[in-house]
């Protein structure tokens, strides 16, 4: 059951298929794998100093890298036709035809502007089975991918919190996006059966278990494009500063929201008169209450609570921070009423995108035909379904 993917490419051929374009030896070629992620809970908390959930799940982007005799780049992609050239002594710079590359190009002049030297070129095939535009971070997987790949083949020995801040700063520096930094550092840092608890803003971070015994993460994603979600995400972040800064005016010694528990901003709510950014504020505060709440729940095993965290985080940005819209309401509202699915909730910006649910592995295709069926009908168009189990962070194969 996939419904975001057409064909899934088998890494075992990378290698031939890597000779067969460049020649030489398959010894020669060394294949590194990079995951996609979820965020299980947690959404629009970290620029709040609230804490994320994210996990690395088992769909990954390859990637086969092998040094050159000569300063040239090279990149090939089994899915996107047309090479790539460039020589590695170049000032990259961002340029839209250069299309996924300036992804690679991005890394490299961050890896330059760091102080490593690279002795040689060198080449690349890449093949992803990660769903384009799924919501679950391809560019990151790429951009950490890519950077973990090049440091090995080159000895630079670059560790992976470094490779996750190497994937943010390109995204900075040189595709001039202001992204945040959960999707690398759980791409670079993830492990199997687990999921990383987050401080997106001391990367203070903790492992806990994500046994899952018979449930899968079902990926929904609603094939609509998020145009609202840059500007209404200022907004939000805007209306956070306004609740904060009255709550630092009636005395209460916080630097952010998310230091405040639900029952500190029960005792301190009245100081937020607008009733708007009082229920931004309630968000954020509760959200990283369900955060942690949720760990423990899967220290405990209990998928159950779990289920009910998730349908808790979406209610909430329904109704207090107002990010969802009909699209990830009906995913969501109709995923939470299926046999076999404990939980379900919007993730990411908001606005479009992607949910998840927690299903049953024997509920499944049941589970993806009800969802789309009532999708369909409401929405006027298919969303896409897939599901998955945790994975491993960014390794060598």
């Amino acid at each position: 059951m996939n419904t975001l993917t057409s064909t899934t490419y088998d890494p075992k051929n990378l290698p031939a298929d890597f000779v067969k374009i460049y020649g030489g030896s398959e010894k020669d070629v060394q294949v590194y794998s990079s995951p996609a992620r979820i965020n299980i809970i947690g959404e629009h908390i970290d620029y709040n100093g609230g804490k994320v959930f994210p996990a690395a799940i088992n769909k990954y982007l390859y990637v086969a890298i092998r040094k050159r005799g000569d300063s040239k780049i090279i990149y090939n992609d089994i899915h996107f036709p047309g090479t790539f050239e460039f020589d590695i002594n170049d000032e990259f710079v961002f340029d839209k035809k250069n299309d996924y590359a300036n992804y690679l190009n991005g890394i490299l002049s961050q890896l330059k502007a760091a102080g490593h030297h690279f002795d040689c070129g060198f080449e690349i095939l890449m093949a992803s089975n990660i769903p384009a535009g799924g919501g679950i971070s391809s560019s990151s997987a790429l951009e950490c991918g890519f950077a973990y790949a090049v440091s090995e083949t080159f000895g630079f020995g670059i560790d992976r919190i470094t490779i996750a801040k190497l994937g943010q700063m390109s995204e900075h520096k040189f595709m001039n996006v202001n992204c945040g930094i959960m999707d690398q550092f759980i791409i670079a840092m993830g492990k199997k059966n687990t999921a990383i608890v987050l401080d997106c803003n001391t990367l203070e971070y903790e492992y806990a278990p994500l046994e899952l015994g018979d449930y899968r993460f079902v990926v929904m994603n609603t094939n609509k494009q998020r145009r609202l979600a840059d500007s209404k995400y200022n907004e939000r972040r805007s209306q956070c500063e306004q609740a904060l800064a009255l709550l630092k005016e009636s005395g209460l010694k916080i630097n952010a929201l998310c230091e405040l528990t639900p029952e500190e901003w029960e005792a301190s709510k009245a100081a937020v008169k607008d009733e708007i950014l009082q229920k931004r504020a309630k968000h954020c505060i509760y959200e990283n209450a369900r955060v942690l709440a949720a760990v423990k729940a899967l220290n405990g095993g209990d998928l159950k609570k779990l289920g009910e965290l998730l349908n808790e985080s979406h209610e909430s940005l329904k109704t207090d921070y107002e990010v969802t819209g009909i699209e990830l309401d009906t995913l969501a509202e109709t995923a939470q009423k299926q046999e076999g699915c404990l939980g379900a909730r919007m993730t990411g910006a908001g606005f479009g995108g992607c949910g998840i649910a927690l299903v049953h592995k024997d509920n499944i295709d049941s589970f993806v035909k009800n969802v789309q069926d009532t999708y369909t009908k409401t929405i006027g168009y298919n969303a896409g379904f897939f599901a998955c189990e945790s994975g491993d962070g960014v390794a060598k194969m």
